[in-house]
């Protein structure tokens, strides 16, 4: 039972606040020792050159690159400003747009944080000013901003691929539909709501929509022609076989660097300025990677895996009790512990038990990231609702944030239970 105990421990040590790479490695030194010895740790620095040789991982910085980049070009400012015009006219309009721009900035730049702010920095007051209701504006914000962690290219898609063997380019491909039709169960919650509530959402007066005509459609136009031509480029490479995600994350670099001309924004300031927070957000990964590693390895030793094993395969309904338990812990997780976590650490241990059962892994990881998109949401650690909290109004209350993405982590529940009973409408193998 060390290997429980230990991931027990861990878990705990994780609610204290202390860097998450330090407290895997350092749980993982302490009973590490306590079972072996420090001969345990010998092949430590073969782990290490692993991760550091690894060609998928070198996508995450380039993706975070691009990301940084493209949220540096007033991208969303313009975006926003047109899908406005062209929606505005309609009930519930200014969140309806708000939700596609959310999903063009997931498919373009994928930074959750950035998306959430930006989103909140210019269309909260405009929601607010027409008097939208405070829960749906605040849930319609920390929801589009989170669609960046399932709509490809998604950095969670590539850790998953890489820890459980997968083709990136594979999970980028089946991730596409469902991410549709969760975009799409976003905007049909915000027109039936705004048609059962139209003063709670209402239509922008005409004065301050385009009006009608093809002149709001050309703006709207010109505002995502770029962003759709590198979010191409990118996808398409790996779709078509031209380019390796790895090297469709550096076209996505380029490309991001030429938007940023296009839109009249460039500097070496910007440059270095993504170059440091690119810096910053891998280093914290590949921390987490390695103080993961070091983790697993003791946890395998001590035999944490074959006891989570007999566990797991002899729950009641054998594949799909497997699947529905799963599902339900790393939901739970997600209201305390990062993605990154969950995806370094518990992910390990179950994608053995669902290779052994005959679960199609692509089906299963994209289950996974569906399922880790809800941690940005959940109370009480959802970073969106850090996020969208620290640039919102005074007016704008914590309960108002929490009231307004319950309905949405419903809605991703509700995704979620169909790629699960549905997984042939998805193009997965049962």
């Amino acid at each position: 039972m060390i290997g429980i105990i230990m991931f027990a421990v861990a878990l705990l040590m994780l609610l204290t606040g202390f860097p998450v790479a330090f407290i895997f490695g350092g749980v993982a030194l302490v009973f590490g020792i306590f079972a072996e010895g420090l001969d345990l740790f010998a092949f430590m620095p073969y782990r290490i050159m692993s991760i550091m040789q690894n060609s998928v991982m070198m996508a995450v910085p380039l993706f975070i690159f691009m990301g940084v980049v493209l949220q540096k070009t007033r991208l969303a400012e313009q975006l926003l400003e047109a899908m406005g015009q062209l929606f505005g006219r309609i009930r519930g309009g200014v969140a309806v747009s708000t939700i596609l721009v959310g999903s063009l900035l997931a498919a373009s730049t994928g930074v959750v944080g950035a998306s959430v702010v930006a989103m909140g920095v210019i269309s909260l007051p405009v929601m607010l000013k027409y008097k939208y209701d405070k829960s749906l504006a605040t849930g319609v914000i920390c929801a589009s901003g989170t669609l960046g962690q399932i709509i490809p290219p998604s950095i969670i898609l590539i850790i998953l691929g890489d820890v459980m063997g997968v083709p990136v380019g594979d999970l980028f491909r089946a991730a596409l539909l469902p991410s549709a039709m969760l975009v799409g169960a976003f905007i049909l919650y915000v027109l039936v709501f705004a048609f059962l509530k139209p003063e709670s959402a209402p239509a922008l007066p005409e004065s301050e929509s385009a009006g009608h005509g093809l002149k709001p459609c050309f703006a709207a136009f010109k505002a995502i022609a770029p962003p759709m031509a590198l979010i191409i480029a990118v996808l398409g490479s790996i779709f078509y076989g031209i380019a390796t995600p790895t090297e469709s994350s550096a076209i996505g670099g380029v490309g991001a660097i030429l938007l940023s001309v296009i839109y009249r924004q460039f500097s070496w300031k910007i440059i270095f300025e993504a170059a440091k927070e690119t810096v910053k957000v891998t280093s914290m990964v590949f921390a987490i990677f390695i103080g993961a590693t070091a983790f697993s390895m003791v946890f395998s030793y001590t035999g944490g895996e074959e006891v989570i094993e007999e566990i797991m395969l002899n729950l009641p309904g054998e594949k799909w009790g497997f699947l529905i338990i799963t599902m339900l812990v790393i939901l739970v997780l997600g209201f305390f512990i990062d993605f990154v976590e969950i995806s370094f650490i518990v992910v390990p241990m179950l994608y053995p038990i669902a290779e052994i059962l005959g679960i199609d892994l692509t089906w299963f990881a994209i289950l996974i990231a569906m399922n880790l998109q809800t941690s940005f949401l959940t109370p009480p650690f959802g970073f969106s609702l850090f996020y969208l909290k620290g640039v919102a109004p005074p007016e704008i209350k914590t309960m108002d944030i929490y009231k307004g993405v319950i309905p949405f982590i419903l809605l991703q529940m509700l995704v979620l239970g169909s790629i699960l009973v549905f997984p042939d409408f998805y193009g997965f193998n049962s």
